[in-house]
Formats: C-alpha cells, sequence, structure tokens
C-alpha cells in the first residue's frame, strides 16, 4: 500500500502586535490614576463637609465613599445593565445623576465658604472661580471610571476576537477513506481538505456542515446498508473535531439522502 502524502504544514496566525497591547495597557494606567488623584482631593473635601455637619469623627471618613464610591459603582452598573429596559436604566442614572450633583455641589460650597472666610496675601481668585475648580475632581472621577470601564470592555472583546480567529485558521487535514485494493487506492484517496484548527482552549472545533458531510462520507454503513448516525460521529471526532447533535442529524439526513439518490439512479 502506498504511503500517503504528508499534509501541508499548518499556517500559524500571525500575533498581535505588541505596541498597541502597550499602548491601551499604558493608557488604562494612567485613567486609573486620573481617577485616583481625582477621588483623593474629593475625599478630602467631602470629609471636611462631614466634619463641619456635625458627623462624629471617627465616621467622617465613610461619608466621602458613600457619595463618590456610589459614583463609580453606578456607572459600572449602567455598562452592565446596558440591556435591561430603559426605565431600569433611567432609575440607575438618576441615582448616578445625583451622587455626582452631591459631590459637586458639596465640593463647590466647601471652596466657596473657605474662599470667603480666608484673608488673602496673594492671588485671590472669586467665589464662581474657586466653585469651577473645585467641581472638576467628582466629574474627572465620573469620567474617569466610565472610560476605564469601557477600555476594559473593549480589551475583553478584542482578545475574544483575536481568539475566534485564531480557533478558525486552517489547517489540512486528509480525510479517511474506507479500504480498498492496491490497485485502486491512488484513485479513490479523498483528496486534502481545509479544515479548522483546534481550539486553544481546549475544546474540539466544530466543523462546517459541507466538510464534515466529507467526512461522513468515508464512515462505514450500518444495519441494512443504511448511514450509521454513530459511524458518521466516530469518523469525525476521529479527525479531532466535534460535531452537535442537530448537525450530526443534517449530516446523517443529506448522506442518506445522496445514498437513496445512488441506489434510485442504480435501478433505473
Amino acid at each position: 500500500m502506498p504511503t500517503p502524502p504528508a499534509p501541508p504544514a499548518e499556517p500559524v496566525a500571525p500575533p498581535p502586535t505588541a505596541e498597541p497591547v502597550a499602548l491601551t495597557a499604558a493608557v488604562r494606567t494612567g485613567v486609573a490614576l486620573l481617577a485616583l488623584a481625582a477621588f483623593a482631593l474629593s475625599y478630602d473635601t467631602l470629609r471636611q463637609m462631614a466634619a463641619a455637619s456635625q458627623i462624629h469623627p471617627a465616621l467622617t471618613y465613610a461619608f466621602p465613599l458613600v457619595i463618590d464610591g456610589f459614583i463609580a459603582i453606578g456607572i459600572g452598573a449602567l455598562l452592565v445593565l446596558r440591556a435591561t429596559p430603559l426605565p431600569s436604566r433611567l432609575y440607575i442614572w438618576s441615582l448616578v445623576g445625583l451622587a455626582t450633583a452631591t459631590s459637586i455641589w458639596a465640593n463647590v460650597l466647601h471652596a466657596i465658604r473657605l474662599n470667603q472666610q480666608t484673608r488673602h496675601t496673594g492671588l485671590a481668585l472669586g467665589d464662581i472661580t474657586v466653585g469651577t475648580i473645585s467641581a472638576i475632581p467628582p466629574l474627572a472621577l465620573a469620567g474617569a471610571v466610565h472610560l476605564y470601564l469601557l477600555m476594559g470592555r473593549r480589551h475583553v472583546a478584542d482578545n475574544r476576537h483575536n481568539e475566534e480567529g485564531h480557533t478558525s485558521a486552517p489547517r489540512t487535514i486528509s480525510a479517511p477513506t474506507p479500504a480498498t485494493s492496491d490497485a485502486t487506492e491512488p484513485e479513490s484517496r479523498a483528496k486534502p481538505q481545509a479544515l479548522p484548527a483546534r481550539s486553544s482552549a481546549g475544546h474540539l472545533p466544530i466543523l462546517p456542515l459541507e466538510e464534515a458531510v466529507a467526512i461522513g462520507r468515508t464512515a462505514p454503513l450500518g444495519r441494512g446498508d443504511r448511514v450509521s448516525r454513530r459511524n458518521v460521529e466516530q469518523a469525525i471526532r476521529a479527525q479531532g473535531f466535534g460535531i452537535s447533535r442537530s448537525r450530526l442529524d443534517e449530516v446523517k439526513d443529506l448522506l442518506q439522502s445522496e445514498r437513496d439518490a445512488a441506489v434510485g439512479a442504480g435501478t433505473h
């Protein structure tokens, strides 16, 4: 029996360039640092406001967490629940907006009251100016958290796309052929077919319908010379591929229709 030719080498998908990945990581790190700095600035103001509001000194640390922490959590909830009905999203938006407005109001009021009570020996700013400047930290905190979460979602989507692209990279595998004599084997040997490679996650890749039918034609027949569902499945899995029950039934029905048509044509 002649030795079948070796299949060509499996093509390797080019690795993603390191520059965009490094740039994304650098931007996400910068955004995280920006959010941390904005939180620290707003935290100091809100804690002073809590102390001025006669909150127990041992609990003043929790007041900024309630307001600015709720802003961060609320923005994350909006992204997670983006597919929920509109009334639910409007409710979350209203809570996030209320928390953001409270944080801005507290920062602005704190800055204005201190500006009014301070004797300026150097640069003196008006109440509107100091109020506007003090509103920047809570706004920067909300924007930075939102941007960071958006970039995280994009990073996950890009990784999933790259994994799917790697899984669909073609490789050449020769379909098995039924036992034949040495004289007829070269003519009856099936041509190599491009089949998807095994998934890097360890799951068996799913064959397209046409390629599953091509491998199923090589499976031995079952009782009554009819197409055997089990034999077709074994032939496909022997090649290292998986197949769903619905796809297997579809392949079996197509193969049986082909055989019935061939038998009917032979009887005329």
